[in-house]
């Protein structure tokens, strides 16, 4: 099963992936696109900017497509085209919409971490929180438009983890 969690920035989507390693030891883990790119010394913007978009969209759409079976993801190109979508809302969306398809057909579960209320981070603690709230709005939107199975997980930690085995486990 090809797991991808997805989610704005600083709402546990690592933190859950690490979780579900522990409880997953056959599973492999695909890091952050963001993270995957700095360490082989691609050079993003000090402020968000669409192309850094671009650039996780596309690894992110590589990564997927050579993946073999039992790995989670953390991000797609579900969320890092929301990023894409709010950061330049003139951008040509479809056509990243369409190779978003094609990639997500690969996913069988997408994991999706949103904001709650009450926020479990303090707006003080997060960087970029309009940009947040944006992204996680828009994913709200789009969530249902890929036709795969969906979870959108809540609560603590152990919650998480929990709903997310349970839906495995189905």
């Amino acid at each position: 099963m090809k797991i991808a969690i997805i989610g704005s920035h600083n709402v546990g989507k690592t933190t859950l992936a690490e979780e579900l390693l522990e409880r997953l030891p056959d599973y492999s883990f695909e890091i952050e696109p963001y993270y995957q790119l700095e360490g082989s010394g691609f050079a993003f913007s000090v402020t968000p900017s669409a192309d850094d978009f671009v650039e996780q969209f596309n690894f992110s759409s590589k990564l997927i497509s050579q993946s073999f079976d039992k790995v989670i993801f953390d991000r797609c190109g579900l969320d890092i085209m929301a990023y894409l979508y709010v950061l330049d809302p003139h951008c040509d969306i479809q056509s990243y919409y369409k190779s978003a398809q094609t990639i997500m057909s690969e996913i069988d579960l997408l994991v999706f971490v949103p904001i709650e209320d009450p926020d479990r981070i303090a707006e003080h603690q997060v960087t970029f929180p309009k940009l947040r709230r944006q992204v996680d709005e828009v994913l709200h939107d789009w969530i249902d438009e890929f036709g795969k199975d969906v979870i959108a997980v809540h609560g603590s930690l152990s919650d998480r983890v929990n709903q997310v085995l349970g839906r495995i486990n189905t």
